[in-house]
């Protein structure tokens, strides 16, 4: 396989390719499409499956295979005319066939390359670092938490139902005089004040007592998910039957020993302090590597093909996927309940797709322009932390990432390095 041409497009990061597939291997891939495609091709005199290819080609001519055997050759083709070529293909928007024959074939590609950038001003970049001191408060708002989380509902008698209480119900919804599907329940806890319910509900039901049976009315919003009730006027029959609210722990001894190993309050505090210490720390490194990122992004010069995103897009539901299936979900049951297609998925992880593109060639490009070179040791590092961070075999571990793709990848990671170890972070 050989590029016998390399075309630049009018258009950004186009090109045309013209690569020429030696006899050798065009003859290897029509004698592997012929294997696959004779089980299923009847000759008379042979018995199903066991006519020799030169019949089948005198029969239906000697191109017969051609076509699919050309299908078999493209991606190494391509894959090593791009690499001759240096430049990385992001999406291939045609292939056509020239010639071909005994000697092998010629054919044409129009392909979509990964872009060259521009990047400047990536060194000494000013960050402002979130603040990790512990405060009385923090602690607090901590210790607040921990009392949400081992709360009890009490039953409330002796006043009217207020914000942040939780009602017990039973409602039927009306429009113009009709009860509508889906509009009733019995014994339904609300909390009041959440905005679970149509704007206006949940307000009318504050000020009612256990006991009363009363009428509300309330306006469906011009955007509700059932079409035949958007921007209806409805009424709605309650019954509030119990009127619960949230009764929080005392904080003492007896508290931290029921949701700690800790035996006082103040022993409680100091692991607090600990814990939130961490979590501050860790979350302002995230914050300033996130900045960094932003900044790159901004400062990230020229102009990226629609289909880098795509893939990446493509990518990341590709792996949600995955996620799904391990957790005994398909893709479309998961779309089905979310009443979502497969564009509003795509939509749901653009924007996130796009800053991880413009990302990885801020950082490329930088790598470039300070000629980051990865040694064998970086190599042989990162594998043995890929090895122990998934319990396999080194060996195992080469065999499924090519050092190409790692190559690239850890130049990325010294690149962001770089450009961190030199800003300026206050």
């Amino acid at each position: 396989m050989a590029l016998k041409e390399c075309t630049k497009k009018e258009a950004a990061n186009s090109y045309e390719l013209v690569v020429s597939v030696d006899g050798e291997t065009f003859e290897k891939a029509i004698n592997k499409v012929y294997k696959k495609q004779v089980k299923s091709i009847n000759v008379q005199g042979f018995r199903k499956g066991k006519a020799p290819r030169r019949i089948i080609e005198k029969m239906y001519g000697t191109e017969v295979f051609y076509d699919d055997a050309m299908q078999e050759c493209y991606p190494d083709a391509l894959y090593d005319a791009a690499k001759e070529a240096d430049v990385k293909i992001v999406g291939v928007e045609s292939l056509e066939a020239v010639e071909a024959g005994k000697d092998g074939f010629t054919f044409k590609a129009q392909i979509v390359v990964e872009p060259t950038m521009e990047i400047d001003g990536y060194k000494g970049l000013v960050i402002e670092k979130k603040s990790t001191e512990v405060t009385d408060e923090l602690i607090e708002k901590e210790i607040e938490q921990v009392r949400e989380r081992n709360s009890r509902l009490v039953t409330v008698e002796d006043r009217a139902a207020e914000n942040g209480d939780t009602a017990v119900i039973d409602f039927e919804g009306f429009v113009d005089g009709v009860a509508f599907e889906g509009g009733k329940a019995e014994g339904y806890n609300l909390s009041l004040g959440s905005g679970n319910f149509i704007p206006g509900f949940e307000e009318q039901i504050v000020g009612h007592t256990t006991g009363e049976e009363f009428t509300i009315n309330v306006k469906f919003p011009d955007n509700y998910q059932a079409e035949e009730l958007k921007g209806k006027d409805a009424e709605f029959k309650i019954v509030l039957h119990e009127i619960k609210t949230k009764e929080l722990p005392e904080v003492d001894d007896e508290f931290v020993q029921d949701v700690s190993d800790k035996e006082t309050l103040d022993e409680y505090k100091a692991e607090l302090r600990e814990t939130v210490g961490k979590r501050l720390k860790d979350e302002a490194e995230k914050d300033v590597d996130d900045q960094i990122s932003e900044k790159l992004m901004e400062l990230l010069q020229g102009e990226i093909p629609e289909q880098m995103f795509d893939n990446q897009t493509n990518d990341m539901i590709r792996d949600f996927e995955m996620r799904l299936r391990s957790q005994g979900m398909d893709m479309k049951t998961y779309m089905q309940y979310m009443g979502m297609d497969i564009n509003a998925l795509k939509g749901m992880y653009r924007d996130e797709a796009e800053k991880r593109v413009k990302l990885r060639l801020a950082l490329e490009t930088i790598a470039r322009k300070e000629n980051i070179e990865v040694t064998e040791a970086d190599l042989e590092e990162e594998y043995s932390k890929m090895a122990e961070a998934y319990k396999m075999d080194a060996d195992k571990v080469k065999d499924a990432v090519p050092a190409d793709s790692l190559t690239e990848d850890i130049k990325v990671q010294k690149a962001l390095t770089l450009v961190k170890d030199s800003a300026e972070i206050k």
